[in-house]
């Protein structure tokens, strides 16, 4: 389990860095944008995540 977990949190930085490094001057504006948006909307779009999330792995993992 845990080479499973830590192989998901490898991808997550892996991708993460891809869109840090092929996109920068996307990623800011994004992160402009990102300020005036209110927390409700983001703790919303959080679960929202965590769901496909969930549904990706259970599907994947049946």
């Amino acid at each position: 389990m845990w080479v499973e977990f830590l192989t998901a949190v490898g991808l997550v930085f892996v991708i993460e860095g891809l869109i840090w490094a092929l996109f920068p001057g996307l990623f800011l504006k994004l992160a402009v944008l990102a300020a005036e948006i209110p927390l409700s909307q983001f703790r919303a779009s959080g679960v929202f995540a965590i769901a496909i999330g969930v549904l990706i792995v259970w599907l994947v993992k049946g």
